[in-house]
């Protein structure tokens, strides 16, 4: 029985080529699409579950400051970790990392610059999965030199040679002993640190070398007697995944109170590690909207591919009434002919998902390249299959019961004699359909204006610097010392304007502290400046607008003078800022100027307060001016400076246009996967528009035969085939375009600085949804109405 009812499906379909074409083809687009979608959400939705005890690990961040300045900081301080391990008991095990940036490291004659650097303690490769499969487990530093780094980071240095015992030079010529291998991270990994040195290794360079101090009396002799220092990501190993949060939080505010009672409180976040990825410290969105939003438009397309084929199957129902009724006259059931069509639409579907398969495996390269994934069809994976089969299985059901079970209830006697025409056309029905389909189109064209309006916003707006034709490089120790030097070599040269320093990237700029005080502060006020280090040339080289008072001098007494923004004199509650008294930490002195705000971070944030220091010590990156048009020149001037000092070091610059760029990386490519949505779901929707207005013009070839006979003009014709759909797109935008308003402004929620969502958006999408649909309806509308009529009739 099967076998016949393959042999009849295949038969149907070779004899309607033309349909069957519209129908794998829309099956096909949008399973490709849908699944490599559905992986997207999948591979996102992932992140860190690889850890075995992922359900039992808690990432620790603090709330701080009020008002604008209020804040969620991800580093604490460092004996956290262990008071935690030592007082809590629900505490099993804890890891600090310290990630210090770019770092070179040396192997002979090579050197590697490593972008992904970390100090961690030894439990890092226990308490996550990141066992060493070289070196000894148990033991991974021996000692304060020990380093390990991961295959493919061991690859790089020594090629096929044994890593392990082999010496690299870091810092100032300090030898560090290859100890350990540690597996490639997995790409859905939250933690990357590629080269990774211990913790106590940091604890003697910043306490017992260098001798750390807050107050200029107290020497702080270790990570675990500092507890001002917030730069330590620590994890926390619990006993078991039911962790009370709220009171694990008062356990370590209280740890740290105890210790630090001089403290405004300091209220703790806890945040599973399974979360990390697409939820911020406090529980808010941190992607997990964007994946939310991909999720809802794989299936829209795979719901536009289904719609086709029911539309299709249904309007075609009144040719293929005469078949089913004489089926059952000579003895089908039912059942056997719901099988049949059940049987051809899955064979439909089949040939598309095969299609569909080869497509996935051809563009999957390209598709990774494009949405900055590693995703791989790896077919052993139970999670890729999973995903694959609930697709396949849940469009095939959506896109066949309905046709199968209509085509099957007809009545034979009716169907003979004509009878049917108007109750099985399902003409309400398959407008519905028309309309969702459309719809769903058409929020994605929306979608994809706003976010291409949002994405020129951010590109164009004024940032209140000026970062044009500017390119900034970090100077070594050496170089450093010198800077006054190499500024002078620097400005003889035509194509420098102008040169400075900062302790900062502008992009995204400075630490933070909440350690502060000044005349008239509130009692409750736990404010937190953000804080920039710089000579005196850093506000006139940027171009930052002076409200108020004066810029730093350069003289010793700048070194109490500072420099706020806006936002902090509303904070603050001042009314003439300029000469009161400000305590930054443990260095007072006086406001001496009001800067404009300007944007030193992401537009996702409001600006918050800024305050500048005249600190050209900790100034460590160079700015440069270039003009524009002999940029070339000028970096070929700084490098010729930086081979001076660092001959043995690569030289890494860049420009600050290009480096706020990359800050939106994920909104472009947002904007670019919406693009591409758009453009598919349109097409799909317009192969089965195109289906549609072809049937649409068969079974009404003799009306059009007829009117014409009677002098219709084409014109005529054509109106009379294309309003029908004409009024179902109508239909679809004005339901779209509430849907698509909300969900695009609760999009730009995301962001502090955002355009307004206008109504030329919707009238640009509404008109060019209405054009191409004309567009398509058009082709046949036309063919229909240039048509012989005498032939038409003679037919007819």
């Amino acid at each position: 029985m099967i076998k016949n009812y393959i042999k009849t499906a295949w038969r149907n379909i070779l004899q309607n080529k033309f349909y069957a074409t519209i129908n794998v083809a829309g099956l096909t687009v949008g399973l490709v699409v849908g699944l490599f979608m559905l992986l997207w959400v999948q591979d996102e939705l992932s992140y860190d579950k690889f850890n075995s005890n992922a359900k039992n690990i808690y990432k620790i961040g603090i709330v701080g400051g009020t008002g604008i300045s209020k804040q969620i900081f991800n580093n604490i301080i460092g004996p956290v970790a262990t008071f935690a391990k030592n007082e809590i008991p629900e505490v099993k095990d804890a890891v600090r990392i310290i990630a210090l940036g770019e770092a070179p490291f040396k192997y002979k004659n090579k050197i590697f610059y490593e972008p992904d650097f970390a100090f961690v303690d030894p439990s890092y490769f226990t308490v996550f999965d990141f066992n060493l499969i070289k070196g000894d487990k148990n033991n991974p530093f021996p000692d304060n030199s020990s380093l390990v780094i991961t295959e493919s980071t061991a690859k790089k240095y020594f090629g096929t040679e044994d890593p392990i015992g082999k010496v690299v030079i870091t810092g100032q010529d300090e030898q560090n002993k290859v100890t350990g291998v540690i597996p490639d991270y997995p790409a859905n990994s939250s933690l990357k640190y590629h080269v990774l040195m211990p913790m106590s290794r940091f604890n003697y360079l910043a306490y017992v070398k260098s001798k750390t101090s807050y107050d200029n009396k107290t020497v702080v002799s270790s990570i675990d007697a500092d507890w001002s220092a917030f730069r330590f990501q620590t994890y926390l190993l619990m006993k078991g995944d039911r962790v009370d949060a709220t009171a694990l939080e008062k356990k370590l505010q209280a740890i740290h109170e105890r210790n630090k009672p001089e403290d405004a409180p300091v209220p703790y976040l806890t945040q599973p590690l399974l979360k990390m990825h697409l939820y911020k410290a406090d529980g808010t969105d941190g992607g997990m909207s964007t994946v939310s939003t991909f999720a809802i438009v794989a299936l829209m397309i795979l719901v536009i591919a289904c719609i086709n084929y029911v539309n299709l199957s249904t309007a075609r129902s009144m040719l293929r009434a005469k078949e089913v009724s004489m089926r059952k006259i000579i003895g089908a059931g039912k059942f056997q002919l719901f099988m049949q069509f059940m049987v051809e639409t899955a064979l439909l579907f089949m040939i598309a998902a095969v299609f569909a398969f080869i497509l996935m495996v051809v563009l999957l390269p390209n598709f990774n390249q494009f949405s900055g994934k590693q995703i791989t069809l790896d077919l052993s994976n139970y999670n890729i299959w999973l995903c694959i089969i609930l697709t396949l299985l849940g469009t095939l059901a959506a896109s066949s019961i309905y046709p199968a079970l209509l085509l099957s209830s007809f009545e034979p006697l009716k169907a003979l004699k004509g009878k049917i025409s108007v109750s099985i056309g399902n003409v309400a029905f398959r407008r519905i359909l028309v309309v969702l389909q459309f719809s769903a189109s058409i929020i994605l064209i929306i979608g994809t204006l706003v976010i291409g309006n949002q994405l020129k916003f951010i590109r164009n707006k004024n940032l209140g610097y000026d970062k044009e034709n500017v390119f900034s490089f970090n100077m070594r120790n050496e170089m450093q010392k010198h800077y006054d030097v190499v500024k002078t070599e620097l400005l003889k040269n035509p194509a420098v304007l102008s040169v400075t320093r900062a302790g900062s990237d502008i992009i995204q700029s400075g630490s933070s502290t909440g350690d502060n005080d000044w005349d008239g502060k509130p009692t409750n006020s736990n404010m937190w400046f953000t804080q920039i280090y710089s000579d005196k040339d850093f506000i006139p080289f940027f171009k930052v607008k002076i409200l108020d008072g004066a810029n730093f001098t350069g003289a010793v007494a700048d070194s109490a003078h500072f420099l706020i923004n806006e936002t902090a004199v509303k904070e603050m509650g001042l009314t003439n800022p300029v000469g009161k008294r400000l305590r930054i930490q443990t260095r007072n002195g006086t406001i001496i100027g009001v800067v404009k705000d300007f944007h030193y971070t992401t537009i996702h944030k409001k600006i918050e307060p800024v305050v500048f220091q005249y600190q050209p010590d900790y100034s460590w990156r160079v700015y440069v001016k270039t003009t524009g048009r002999d940029a070339q020149k000028a970096i070929a001037a700084a490098l010729a400076s930086w081979k001076q000092y660092n001959n043995d070091v690569p030289f890494n610059y860049a420009f600050l246009d290009e480096s706020y760029n990359k800050l939106y990386t994920t909104e472009q490519k947002q904007g670019e996967l919406f693009n591409l949505f758009a453009t598919i779901a349109i097409v799909i929707s317009c192969l089965g528009l195109f289906g549609l207005a072809t049937y649409s013009a068969q079974v009404k070839t003799r009306e059009i035969g007829i009117r014409k006979v009677l002098g219709a003009s084409v014109a005529k014709i054509i109106s009379l085939l294309a309003t029908e759909f004409m009024v179902l797109i109508i239909i679809a935008i004005v339901i779209a375009m509430p849907i698509a308003w909300f969900a695009m402004n609760s999009w730009l929620q995301d962001y502090a600085y955002k355009i307004n969502i206008g109504w030329v958006v919707f009238l640009f999408a509404g008109g060019g949804a209405t054009l191409i649909a004309l567009a398509t309806i058009s082709i046949q509308s036309i063919k229909a109405a240039l048509a012989n009529p005498v032939k038409s009739l003679r037919s007819e």
